[in-house]
């Protein structure tokens, strides 16, 4: 039987593993500097972070160490708003007095401290991560800065949580922290209601979420224009007017990468696979 860690590093190759999955790298397509053995190198490299997170250490250390140990790979950033949205979850799974639920979830959340913060902060040392610049007057709060910004994390006494909360306007994963994890349970769902391999599943499940909602990540990396597009053109692949492999073909070659989708997507995985989901 797999552990809670084993079940959330688990989730993180089989999202990789999906296909297609437009604009992401998957087992059929990558980028010339990202590729699929990076995602499968940092989805083993969290491991040791995400058994701090289902043991009860702190979530900012647990998210730290999954962070530190996902970069060592050639790739870069594989799998940061993943682990984010999934150590809140694999500690509601680990604890004992927890199970996983939103609620459990939430609890985990509402638990963090400034101690966790600095630690969410450290993580941007590790790996390079597409953020926008902070609202005017937030510039010493910048996620950018990494340990330069702790003091002034701990002088205005900023949990992880509360750090997170002034990012929901712009970061799918920070509204799923602060909204008690609705699309990830959601995408749980539909992948355990699902027929055939667990990757076709999930990749579709990914379609539906992708047309649903303006996916953050290509919005950041872009703009809302573009992410909007990319929203537009993902429902008409669900109408089939649009062939989903055409669209991943499209989409890699315009380098649009929605990975907030994705990582919902590992989060959903997750919370299947603690559900039992047979893999």
């Amino acid at each position: 039987m797999r552990t809670t860690a084993e079940n959330a590093e688990l989730a993180l190759l089989l999202e990789v593993a999906g296909t297609p999955k437009p604009g992401n790298v998957d087992r059929h397509r990558e980028y010339p500097d990202l590729r699929f053995e990076h995602f499968l190198a940092g989805a083993v490299g969290t491991r040791e972070g995400l058994r701090m997170a289902a043991d009860g250490e702190p979530l900012g250390a647990a998210f730290l160490r999954a962070v530190s140990g996902m970069s060592e790979q050639s790739g870069g950033n594989t799998q940061f708003g993943a682990v984010l949205l999934q150590v809140p979850l694999v500690a509601a799974a680990g604890a004992a007095e927890h199970e996983l639920t939103p609620g459990g979830a939430t609890a985990a959340v509402e638990a963090t401290t400034v101690a966790d913060a600095a630690d969410f902060y450290r993580a941007f040392e590790a790996v390079e991560v597409a953020v926008p610049d902070p609202p005017e007057g937030l510039e010493p709060l910048d996620v950018r800065r990494g340990s330069e910004a702790i003091p002034a994390l701990e002088s205005r006494e900023l949990s992880l949580a509360d750090v997170i909360e002034r990012s929901t306007s712009v970061d799918g994963i920070a509204r799923e922290w602060v909204g008690g994890f609705e699309r990830t349970f959601d995408a749980a769902a539909a992948i355990e209601g699902g027929d055939g391999p667990v990757t076709d599943r999930a990749a579709a499940v990914f379609l539906d979420l992708l047309a649903d909602e303006v996916d953050t990540f290509v919005a950041k990396r872009h703009d809302r224009e573009t992410a909007e597009r990319v929203r537009e053109r993902a429902a008409a692949a669900l109408e089939g007017s649009v062939d989903p492999e055409t669209l991943a073909e499209e989409f890699v070659a315009e380098g649009i990468n929605p990975g907030t989708t994705a990582d919902i997507i590992a989060g959903g995985l997750f919370v299947a696979l603690e559900r039992g989901l047979d893999v």
